[in-house]
């Protein structure tokens, strides 16, 4: 996977956070630059959150529990006229604002939350509330969708503490509540957080003492240097791998019944492959959703549809295997969403969702596509879970494997051609045998019994 990483900065270690500086930039627009300014109000933030928590039961996505028709969830349930009502919120305006005038109504038939409810507001949430209002009520559809954008940095005070983007972003948050860096790690102490970062291992003393000795000579160079020697080595790839194979649900056992061995190593280490080569995620994609169905597909374009057989299987006798291979389907569907999608699909399995544009028959849709193979409703509890298998050879054995097919062509045609050149004397010795004369021939040394079979 390519990743975006700087390698010849410190910060460069904490690779995940720089591969989305754009995000955590855009993440801090509008706070506190170290004055006294007020922070700009998010709606994700600080709005959606009130409203969740006291407004949408009676008032959001169920319409099972829907009160009045009216939607707060939503921007056009917040802002457009209702029939013979006025919208909910008039932006620019909370005092005409009728959400804004029922939190502060007296009236136990006009107040909301309503008192059976057993929710409230306190001051500080509607002081928040009518400030948004007043600020223009500034909607944002659920952060998930919005796509990051990259920010002004925040300014600090110290500036020239701050190394890189991430180190600003920090300060930035430090300095407004009043705390400082703490100062830089000794040597040793950076060296050990770098190799356990890299490679979710501490460094062998002999590294250690060698970066002790490299640093002396040139701090940046040293930091530098070893990162790409650690970015280099199969621990960095195998560390990384932990994250992803999590995800996919990997397991060395099929996960139900009596959890038998599964053999699914060989999805594990094409992972820990494809990140030590710095795969593109593209192909690290493809090759995991669809391999199989690549034009001429290689070996390692096959393996890596392993991520399909992750799920969890069972050979537990009292399971219907119609619902085993629905269950596989959701399985399949409900990963691809938490890991490519980053959405929960799982509400769609039994409605459209609530809170994703997600509609019950995408779901099923995406089912059905994953409906489409060959693996059986039980496991066997055998390793290779009853099929479809693909056979591979250790490294060790792939020449002997690749010649076999040849050589076992070549045993054939023998066999063959010795079958056609030996019939001749067979027929010639058939046509005088005698069955006086096959038994004499037989061997008899150390013979216990004989049984004929024609008698």
């Amino acid at each position: 996977m390519r990743l975006p990483v700087s390698r010849s900065l410190l910060g460069s270690v904490f690779f995940a956070s720089l591969a989305n500086i754009g995000q955590c930039a855009a993440l801090t627009q509008g706070a506190p630059s170290g004055g006294n300014a007020p922070e700009e109000i998010s709606f994700n933030r600080d709005i959606r959150p009130i409203l969740a928590e006291n407004c949408f039961f009676c008032h959001g996505p169920d319409p099972g529990t829907r009160k009045a028709g009216l939607r707060l969830d939503t921007e056009a349930g917040l802002f457009d006229k209702r029939k013979d009502d006025p919208a909910p919120v008039l932006r620019g305006n909370a005092g005409e604002s009728e959400l804004y005038k029922r939190l502060l109504s007296k009236d136990k038939d006009e107040v909301m939350p309503p008192p059976d409810s057993h929710k409230s507001l306190n001051p500080a949430e509607i002081a928040l509330l009518k400030r948004w209002i007043e600020a223009g009520a500034p909607w944002q559809k659920h952060w998930a969708f919005i796509p990051p954008e990259k920010a002004p940095l925040p300014k600090v005070k110290n500036a020239k503490w701050a190394k890189n983007a991430l180190d600003q972003i920090v300060l930035s948050k430090l300095e407004s509540v009043g705390l400082e860096p703490a100062p830089e790690a000794d040597p040793r102490t950076l060296f050990r957080r770098l190799h356990l970062d890299l490679t979710g291992l501490p460094p062998k003393p002999e590294e250690m003492d060698s970066f002790l000795t490299d640093y002396t000579i040139n701090k940046e160079q040293a930091l530098s240097e070893w990162i790409d020697r650690l970015m280099h080595t199969t621990a960095w790839g195998e560390h990384r791998a932990r994250y992803w194979l999590d995800a996919a649900r990997y397991g060395d056992t099929h996960g139900l019944h009596i959890d038998n061995y599964r053999e699914m190593w060989l999805y594990r280490d094409w992972v820990i492959r494809a990140f030590n080569s710095n795969k593109l995620f593209s192909e690290f994609t493809v090759e995991q959703i669809a391999g199989d169905l690549l034009p001429n597909p290689r070996e390692d374009q096959l393996i890596a549809t392993g991520f399909q057989r992750c799920n969890i299987t069972t050979r537990e006798g009292g399971t219907i295997p119609e619902e085993n291979l629905a269950m596989y389907a959701s399985d399949r569907v409900q990963t691809m969403g938490w890991v490519y999608l980053g959405l929960t699909l799982n509400c769609s399995q039994c409605h459209d969702h609530k809170f994703d544009p997600i509609t019950q028959r995408d779901y099923y849709s995406m089912s059905a596509f994953f409906r489409n193979t060959t693996q059986g409703a039980m496991d066997g509890n055998a390793k290779d879970g009853r099929g479809p298998v693909l056979v591979v050879p250790i490294e060790a054995d792939r020449p002997r494997w690749s010649a076999l097919p040849d050589l076992i062509a070549s045993a054939d045609a023998a066999v063959k051609q010795r079958k056609v050149a030996s019939q001749p004397e067979f027929e010639k010795w058939l046509s005088t045998a005698t069955v006086e004369g096959v038994a004499a021939e037989l061997p008899n040394k150390d013979l216990v019994v004989q049984a004929p079979l024609d008698e």
